[in-house]
C-alpha cells in the first residue's frame, strides 16, 4: 500500500562494478540455498556490532575515494511498518535536517558522516530509508534483517579485509537484489508543457489541490490559483513527484461522506481554519474523531491509498535545472 519508487528507463541509474554483501552472518552457517540457520538475531545490537557495520561502510567509502554521497529514492514509514523494530518519532533523521525534512530529498548530497548516520537509521527500522549514491563510484543500502550492500568502481581488498578484523563478513556477489528494476515506463518530467496545462487546468477550475511528493510516503499540499502558481512552483522541492488533483470541497459533510465504508482506509485531505493544508490516513474507526477535527474546515477530499484508485488532474517528476529526469519515482 505504500507509494514506492522504481528506477527507469532513460533516468539516471548507478550500477558501480563490484558489490558486496555486507553482513554479522557467517557464510558458513548458510544451507545449500543461501539461507542464513546460524544463531545470530536479526536484529541491530545499536551497539558494537552496529558500529562495525558503520566501520565497514566508511572503508569501503575511504577505499573508493568518497567522502559524500548522493540521498536517492528517500522514503520515510506510512502507517504500515515492515520493519522488524518499531519505527521513532522523526523516522531516524531529527539531528540531521530540520523537521519538516527540509534538505531530505532525492538528489541532495550528504557529507559521509551524514550518510552512516542515515546507514544507522536504517539499521535500526527507525522509519527512514533512501539508496546513497556517488556516481558510479559508489552506493550502499540496506536491505532485510541488517544486510548492508555496497558496489565500488574499485575491488576494494583493504576494506573487505577491514571488515573481517570488524567481526563481519563481506561477500562478493553479482548485484544487490533491491537494484533499481528497468522495466517502468517513464515518468513525465514536469516542463514547460507541463505548466502551461496546470495553468489551464487553474484558469478552468479557479484552483487545484498539488501533492508535492518530496519524499516517498510524505508530501506537502498546496492549493493553486493563477496568482499563485508561480510562487508555489519556486518553492517546490528538487525532483518531487507532481500530482494535481481537483480543489477541495467546501461542504465538509459531503466530502467526508466519500468515506468508504468497508473498513478499507483512505487519505483525507482538509485545510483547517488557519488556512494549512495536511492529510492523514484513515480507517473506519477513526471516522467520529476525524469529523469532529474538520468541523472548522475551510475544506476538504479523500483520496484512495491504492495507486489503482487513484485519478488525479495531471502528474509529473521535476527535472533538474539542466532539464533531465533523474529521479526514479514511478509514474501516475
Amino acid at each position: 500500500m505504500s507509494r514506492s519508487f522504481a528506477s527507469l528507463p532513460g533516468v539516471e541509474t548507478v550500477s558501480p562494478a563490484y558489490c558486496y554483501r555486507v553482513t554479522k552472518y557467517d557464510p558458513a552457517d548458510r544451507d545449500e540455498r543461501g539461507r542464513y540457520v546460524g544463531a545470530e538475531d536479526i536484529y541491530s545490537d545499536h551497539g558494537p556490532v552496529e558500529a562495525a557495520y558503520l566501520a565497514a561502510v566508511a572503508d569501503f567509502a575511504h577505499d573508493s575515494g568518497v567522502t559524500a554521497l548522493s540521498i536517492r529514492e528517500p522514503c520515510v514509514a506510512d502507517f504500515v511498518n515492515f520493519g522488524i523494530e518499531p519505527t521513532v518519532d522523526g523516522h531516524g533523521l531529527a539531528g540531521l535536517f530540520p523537521p519538516d525534512l527540509s534538505g531530505y530529498h532525492d538528489g541532495a548530497q550528504v557529507p559521509l558522516t551524514v550518510a552512516l548516520e542515515l546507514v544507522r537509521a536504517m539499521l535500526r527500522d527507525n522509519g527512514a530509508w533512501c539508496r546513497l549514491e556517488a556516481d558510479d563510484r559508489f552506493s550502499v543500502h540496506v536491505g532485510w534483517d541488517q544486510y548492508v550492500y555496497v558496489s565500488s568502481a574499485l575491488l576494494c581488498h583493504r576494506a573487505v579485509a577491514l571488515t573481517h578484523e570488524h567481526g563481519l563478513f563481506a561477500e562478493r556477489i553479482s548485484q544487490s537484489p533491491f537494484t533499481p528494476e528497468l522495466d517502468t515506463p517513464p515518468a513525465r518530467a514536469a516542463d514547460e508543457a507541463f505548466w502551461r496545462e496546470a495553468a489551464d487546468l487553474i484558469s478552468e477550475r479557479g484552483a487545484v489541490l498539488l501533492e508535492e511528493g518530496f519524499v516517498g510516503n510524505a508530501a506537502r499540499w498546496h492549493r493553486v490559483t493563477a496568482d499563485r502558481l508561480e510562487d508555489v512552483r519556486t518553492r517546490l522541492t528538487p525532483r518531487s513527484r507532481l500530482l494535481l488533483w481537483p480543489d477541495l470541497s467546501a461542504d465538509i459533510p459531503a466530502a467526508l461522506a466519500l468515506l468508504p465504508d468497508d473498513g478499507g482506509t483512505s487519505e483525507v485531505v482538509w485545510e483547517d481554519s488557519t488556512g494549512r493544508i495536511t492529510s492523514r490516513y484513515a480507517e473506519e474507526d477513526d471516522y467520529p474523531a476525524l469529523r469532529a477535527e474538520l468541523v472548522d474546515a475551510r475544506g476538504a477530499a479523500v483520496h484512495s491509498i491504492y495507486e489503482d484508485d487513484r485519478r488525479p488532474l495531471l502528474t509529473a517528476v521535476l527535472p533538474d535545472p539542466d532539464g533531465v529526469l533523474r529521479a526514479r519515482w514511478t509514474p501516475g
